[in-house]
């Protein structure tokens, strides 16, 4: 067990990159990541599979960097992961597509609005929560770092993956937000390839919109 635990350390260091230090377990969670962006980009279901086991590397990395909101999303991105999986795989009759798959739609402006603003309270709620995690339970948690900015990412992710497991095509623009938010956060605490990973994620975020705009299009017109 105790070699477990040393394997997946990122005090565990498998390379240098520009003067940073990258363990195996920051590797194994940055290959996963882009499987999972690649397949999602596809529109594969296949995603939701690889994306059980990101949310497990993130947690175990993102506890031993001190970014807790990072962390403690993962319970909850896994469990909107799995209800994805059904959402995608289980559409009603009147949302399914010829080949009896969820269909690509649109938030309307109202919808759009309420969400921005729910997230908007609750980034600065989360902050504040996370920021006393050390005051209220020091024997867990030493001092979160960077918790606003953390929790930008945090409710940023959320909002993200309950769009995409709705397959709304407005997942796209929040996921660009949470890359742009990411690679600073990545960058201010030392992780090398996570914010790499993150670049990379925007590239793929830009050709996922189009493949779904797509897809959107045609099964709007019945041309699926």
């Amino acid at each position: 067990m105790e070699e477990i635990f040393s394997f997946f350390s990122v005090d565990h260091v498998l390379l240098r990159l520009d003067g940073r230090e990258v363990s195996v377990l920051e590797t194994l969670a940055t290959l996963c990541g882009l499987t999972c962006v690649f397949l999602a980009m596809r529109a594969k279901v296949l995603n939701f599979w690889v994306g059980y086991l990101y949310n497990v590397l993130l947690f175990a990395l993102f506890f031993q960097k001190g970014l807790y909101s990072s962390m403690l999303v993962q319970p909850v991105s896994l469990a909107i992961n799995a209800f994805g999986h059904y959402r995608w795989t289980h559409p009603h009759k009147e949302e399914e597509t010829r080949k009896h798959q969820l269909k690509i739609t649109v938030l309307s402006a109202p919808q759009r609005t309420a969400i921005l603003l729910i997230w908007a309270v609750l980034i600065v709620l989360w902050g504040f929560v996370t920021s006393q995690l050390d005051t209220w339970m020091p024997w867990i948690f030493n001092a979160a770092q960077l918790p606003y900015l953390d929790a930008l990412v945090m409710m940023s992710i959320l909002t993200a993956q309950l769009l995409a497991a709705q397959k709304k095509l407005d997942t796209w623009g929040m996921w660009t937000v949470v890359n742009i938010t990411n690679i600073t956060l990545y960058l201010l605490r030392g992780l090398a390839f996570m914010p790499l990973v993150s670049a990379a994620y925007m590239v793929m975020a830009a050709f996922g919109f189009r493949i779904w705009y797509r897809k959107y299009k045609s099964e709007t017109s019945g041309n699926e």
